[in-house]
């Protein structure tokens, strides 16, 4: 069975991509592929993927959730290997083909063909520098935008309106920008999660009614939680922070006529993330928080948890490289599946370990 192949864009593709059957067979590989696996298209049609490829991420759970609801899902970070080599960070783009039920595409995106590329890489080092440069000089940038700002201030008591116009644009300026480089100390300077028995419940209701009281004021949170839902190995305040940047991302992509925001809990016990050692960590919490806005642009989710990356006008694209860094840092995974109409920001934690005192009152 050759579903795409026969196309110029598939044997174009600089990128290495896999057409994998309803039983999780390989059907089909383009010659990148080939190259990135060292085997020959003959050797490798008809086995199962994940006895070729060793993908820390849990893998049959994402090709079931893109079976299910036939669109893409994007895979930030995963450590890939064939087993003859050494892993590979790469990103994973796994998406539906509409014409064949059940089959799917799998685009595997090392960072080293991305650096090649003049891509990925290139804009990671990037930010990293920005980042450290932003985080040294940060307070001396600020303290002078305090001057400016309150200089700006006893201007405006002896001007006209007309002219406060412009007196409150410098103010409103120095405000955004003092912001901005607040969020760079925070992403530069979070420190090592002080991790403990967490009730995910609880923090989700927590980060709900913080919401409902401010920034997500017009929007309708809806609770849809596991009530058997064992607690998790987490920093508190780290998870809160999680979970009110995703809130706040879906408040504001929704806009001011608000929407809905459903915050589902699950148990996955088949959940399980490989670590480089070749041991598989299990995930089985599982947290959901789905929005009905208009979806992330296509042009940017490959690349949407990488720092000074955004969807929004004047957004600082710091939000979602903090999750991403902060889910890290707990040994966990998340996920993006993105659609106009619905937004599934997935994250998957670790089981506490038992008789840790409980860290919620």
């Amino acid at each position: 069975m050759n579903l795409v192949s026969s196309s110029a864009l598939w044997a174009s593709l600089p990128l290495p991509a896999l057409i994998v059957g309803p039983s999780g067979r390989i059907i089909d590989v383009n010659p990148p592929a080939e190259t990135f696996l060292n085997a020959s298209h003959k050797s490798l049609v008809g086995h199962p993927v994940l006895d070729r490829l060793s993908i820390d991420a849990p893998m049959d759970t994402a090709m079931a959730r893109v079976r299910t609801h036939l669109s893409p899902l994007f895979i930030a970070e995963a450590d890939v290997t064939t087993g003859e080599r050494a892993p590979v960070p790469c990103a994973l783009q796994l998406a539906p083909l509409q014409d064949a039920p059940g089959h799917l595409i799998l685009v595997i995106s090392p960072r080293e063909i991305a650096d090649r590329l003049g891509r990925a890489m290139h804009v990671s080092t990037a930010a990293k520098s920005a980042i450290g440069m932003a985080e040294m000089l940060a307070h001396e940038i600020k303290n002078p935008l305090a001057g400016i700002s309150g200089a700006a201030q006893l201007l405006a008591m002896g001007l006209s309106p007309e002219d406060q116009e412009m007196t409150d644009l410098i103010v409103e300026e120095t405000r955004r920008i003092v912001k901005l480089l607040e969020q760079v100390e925070q992403f530069g300077n979070l420190r090592p999660p002080a991790r403990r028995s967490v009730n995910l419940h609880d923090a989700l209701d927590r980060a709900r009614r913080s919401a409902l009281v401010g920034f997500g004021a017009h929007m309708k949170i809806v609770e849809d939680y596991d009530p058997s839902l064992p607690n998790t190995y987490a920093d508190t305040d780290q998870l809160m922070q999680v979970f009110l940047n995703l809130l706040k991302n879906a408040s504001e992509a929704a806009g001011p006529q608000g929407g809905t925001i459903r915050l589902h809990s699950f148990y996955d016990h088949s959940l399980r993330r490989r670590r480089k050692d070749g041991t598989g960590a299990a995930l089985p919490l599982q947290v959901e928080i789905i929005d009905d806005g208009p979806g992330i642009p296509p042009e940017i989710v490959a690349d949407i948890f990488e720092p000074f990356v955004s969807g929004r006008e004047n957004g600082t694209g710091l939000g979602l490289a903090l999750v991403s860094k902060i889910i890290s840092d707990h040994e966990g995974w998340i996920s993006v599946d993105s659609a106009p109409g619905r937004t599934v920001f997935r994250i998957s934690l670790p089981l506490a370990p038992r008789g840790l005192p409980e860290e919620f009152d």
